[in-house]
């Protein structure tokens, strides 16, 4: 068996959104794994790992397609795929809240660039006989929040549905197809969530984590993960240590969703 400073080593991997939080350690770990790494991200990184960097709004058909063909050109193919893009900025206020634009925002943001960017580079993979696509789900397409994630789980459980069925189409012609759900993560996003409630309720940061947490419903392990937990499991699951594993989602939430 392979040390699994190993696994990965020479692969040429894509990741992206991989400046900040999740995707940011994501590059981390497959760069210390001995990958070759490319990220994107609309904005241009500060202090982001040494990762070769494309600046492309995927969000956009034109970036999905300019992104793309830097992977051609870059790295001559690739041997994996993560799409960790994801997020909301659709407004409190259930349903009545979602206007056409916030529902297309939603979709543009969490669904089309890893059906885009898939449907671009998964021929390479099919060509070459192999490879790896991670999704990055959210348990919010099982735990929905109808206050103010509405929209981003529908476009996370749409992105779930395609992923599954994506995983079976390509599985016997070599390409594994995984999700991974996380559920709170301590990035910098959440940290700022975090101290904004807690300054509008008059607590301290472990208050203000505890009002998240009790909106979801509670975390039975008591804390969000990091993202290097969560960003270990996509590791591990593109890593050859998975190689009989497509098809599945795993779950990285600390216990927040109460059924299996």
């Amino acid at each position: 068996m392979s040390h699994p400073s190993e696994t990965l080593r020479g692969k040429r991997v894509l990741v992206t959104a991989g400046t900040k939080g999740l995707g940011k350690a994501t590059v981390e770990l497959f760069l210390e794994l001995g990958a070759r790494v490319l990220t994107c991200a609309r904005t241009a990184p500060v202090d982001a790992p040494q990762a070769s960097f494309v600046k492309a709004d995927l969000t956009t058909l034109e970036g999905c397609e300019q992104l793309a063909g830097e992977v051609e050109r870059q790295l001559g193919g690739v041997d994996v795929i993560v799409h960790v893009l994801g997020g909301s900025s659709a407004p409190a206020g259930g349903f009545a809240a979602l206007g056409e634009a916030h529902w297309q925002q939603e979709l543009d943001l969490n669904l089309l660039p890893a059906v885009r960017l898939d449907r671009v580079l998964l021929p390479g993979m099919l060509a070459q006989g192999g490879g790896v696509i991670v999704h990055v789900t959210s348990i919010q397409h099982q735990l929905p929040l109808p206050e103010a994630t509405t929209a981003y789980a529908a476009a996370k459980a749409a992105l779930s549905t395609y992923s599954k069925s994506l995983s079976k189409e390509v599985a016997p012609k070599g390409v594994r197809v995984v999700r991974v759900a996380p559920g709170w993560i301590e990035t910098e996003a959440s940290v700022a969530l975090a101290e904004r409630l807690a300054s509008e309720a008059g607590t301290d940061y472990e208050g203000g984590k505890r009002i998240i947490m009790q909106a979801l419903g509670g975390i039975p392990l008591g804390r969000p993960a990091s993202p290097k937990e969560v960003a270990n499991v996509i590791g591990f699951v593109a890593s050859p240590a998975a190689a009989a594993v497509t098809g599945t989602e795993f779950v990285v939430d600390g216990g927040t969703v109460p059924t299996a």
